[in-house]
């Protein structure tokens, strides 16, 4: 039996067609780049990484809620007090790309998550095959193909622009801040999907299985008390302009709808398995830290808010980027309604993020940045109690970096983030976190 190695160098460097690159060159990128003018001379591999180190100095508090000494997991109860959080060095994260050119046009990528906060054990983030060319004969198939891209597969979903500019696990070379908003738009699911685009213009239409994972499981009772059993596949409707228009000045602006009417689990507000960059903030101490959930939060996803709509949810977001030579200028307007399964009626959340970047030096490897995010939206119903008031969480960041080169960057954030009109029974009643995390990054 033969067996054959390809050397390492030769598996990295290999070049593969319509992918965004894992370092600095892949900033600002969206949309995996269109290019049909290719060639194919056999199989190719490519390995790529992404690593994080972060150092936190974060302190926070919650000086409205029914706090004591004790703790505990009901939210409702006395024993709100927070968990008790020092200067250090958080948990290593890595992820590891494979991307592999199998044909002219066609490309396979899977991305495994080797280390990071929410799930300790090597875990597979998805895969998928992307067509930008077709195997087929005639000018009919090439025509289309110049314009279309289609994705098949286990995926992230392209809702939105923000999901392009977030940090993902040990991938956080795309984001100048340590996080992205604090309504999470990001989910992987199983599905497939087209993109048109021609002269700067850009539509894609997308159907999904609505979940993070497969699930062939009928939907019982206790999971759905409204008495809805049935599955209903995610649509996601997306489209926009994207251009050079001079010299140093660049637009896009893009419109995307994404919606499920009845889902076993729906997480595009909660798709993330890897995890905040920001640890154990406004948590409450009665959680376990080896855990990944604690009084209805997990710990995974500190700092970030979940409207809890995994049941029904219809969502729209309007993003808009600009950049004027080192300047960039990106704002994210978000309404989404839904809701629980324990639930009848329909809850609403608004977001609101901008962020401006000036990135300077000869070759951009400077920047520094300041980002505004508010969400408004009503806490999910229990059994216990209903909601019916709004609250709100606000964030103001600065952050500043240094690419020591294209695959390598060190970055830092200060970041206040409140937490307002939450229900004194609530562990985040008036709460607040400050302080700062740096990061060291490396991509490739």
């Amino acid at each position: 039996m033969w067996i054959c190695f390809i050397p390492l160098s030769q598996a990295q460097f290999q070049k593969i067609d319509n992918l965004r690159p894992y370092d600095k060159t892949g900033i600002n990128v969206f949309e995996d780049p269109k290019d049909t003018v290719t060639t194919f001379d056999g199989l190719k591999l490519k390995f790529g990484a992404g690593f994080t180190q972060q150092f936190q100095n974060l302190k926070h508090k919650n000086p409205d809620a029914l706090n004591n000494t004790i703790g505990s997991f009901n939210p409702l109860v006395a024993g709100n007090r927070l968990k008790v959080i020092t200067p250090g060095f958080q948990t290593a994260q890595a992820n590891l790309y494979m991307d592999v050119q199998l044909a002219d046009g066609i490309r396979l990528n899977i991305t495994s998550y080797l280390s990071t906060k929410h799930h300790n054990e090597n875990w597979v983030k998805g895969g998928y095959i992307q067509f930008d060319k077709l195997p087929f004969k005639g000018q009919i198939w090439d025509n289309i193909m110049k314009i279309a891209t289609l994705k098949i597969g286990h995926f992230e979903v392209d809702y939105g622009d923000q999901h392009f500019r977030r940090s993902d696990g040990g991938n956080a070379i795309y984001n100048p801040f340590m996080e992205g908003n604090i309504v999470d738009e990001f989910a992987t699911e199983i599905g497939g999907q087209v993109m048109l685009r021609k002269n700067g213009f850009f539509g894609l239409l997308a159907a999904t299985n609505g979940m993070i994972k497969g699930n062939i499981d009928s939907l019982y009772a206790a999971s759905n008390p409204d008495g809805d059993y049935h599955k209903s596949p995610s649509i996601l409707l997306k489209a926009g302009f994207d251009k050079q228009i001079m010299k140093d000045v660049r637009v896009r602006v893009s419109g995307s709808y994404y919606g499920n009417q009845s889902s076993g689990g729906n997480t595009i507000f909660g798709g993330d398995r890897s995890g905040s960059n920001y640890q154990y903030v406004m948590e409450l101490n009665s959680a376990n830290p080896s855990s990944t959930t604690g009084a209805g939060t997990p710990l995974a996803f500190s700092g970030r808010f979940n409207p809890g709509f995994n049941k029904k949810v219809n969502t729209i977001m309007l993003n808009g980027f600009l950049k004027v030579k080192g300047f960039e200028l990106f704002g994210t307007y978000e309404t989404a309604s839904g809701r629980t399964a324990k639930e009848t009626d329909t809850r609403k959340m608004k977001q609101f993020a901008a962020d401006a970047v000036y990135r300077f030096g000869k070759t951009e490897n400077f920047f520094i940045g300041a980002k505004y995010n508010t969400v408004t939206a009503r806490l999910a119903n229990s059994a216990a109690i209903t909601y019916t008031d709004d609250v709100k969480v606000d964030r103001i960041a600065g952050a500043a970096g240094w690419f020591l080169t294209r695959n390598i960057l060190l970055k830092g954030e200060y970041v206040v983030q409140k937490y307002k009109d939450f229900p004194i029974q609530d562990y985040r009643a008036g709460g607040k976190f400050n302080g700062y995390v740096i990061e060291a990054v490396v991509g490739f």
